[in-house]
């Protein structure tokens, strides 16, 4: 995280080829591509980076864990708007799920393995299969972070 955050302080003052050039570097030695233009909250966790990929204008919170080969996507090429999804606090997302467009997913929602989310999915939920659903929770169910 510490290579995103170099290279958004340059993407920031529009040195765009030296911040993509150190993204670039960075995904080649963890395997993680964080376009410089994403917006990544405190305390996030990649556990087993492999094949994650975040795009430019997705926004992650705090405390937000993802595993390994999950992918932050657009649908489009538009520039100037808001194309990638938003992770707000809190959230667990599992191996190979795939969240596209501007969509957000609500604080302590956990997405499931090999998900694809198309929609937002509200806080406190649970979102499983392709296309993702959202499960009932059983009302005795803690969510422990």
């Amino acid at each position: 995280m510490r290579a995103h955050a170099h290279a958004k302080k340059h993407y920031l003052k529009k040195r765009y080829f030296l911040s993509r050039w150190l993204s670039e570097r960075a995904k080649h030695r963890t395997g993680i591509e964080i376009h410089p233009g994403a917006t990544i909250g405190r305390h996030v966790f990649i556990d087993h980076g492999a094949g994650v990929v975040i795009g430019e204008t997705a926004i992650i919170g705090d405390r937000v864990m993802m595993y390994h080969g999950v992918t932050l996507g657009g649908t489009g090429k538009e520039k100037g708007i808001k194309r990638h999804p938003t992770v707000e606090h809190d959230v667990i997302i599992g191996s190979r799920a795939t969240i596209l467009g501007n969509v957000t997913i609500g604080h302590h929602s956990k997405i499931g393995a090999g998900a694809v989310v198309l929609h937002d999915i509200p806080p406190y939920s649970t979102a499983v299969g392709v296309p993702a659903r959202i499960i009932p929770h059983q009302p005795d169910q803690v969510h422990i972070f």
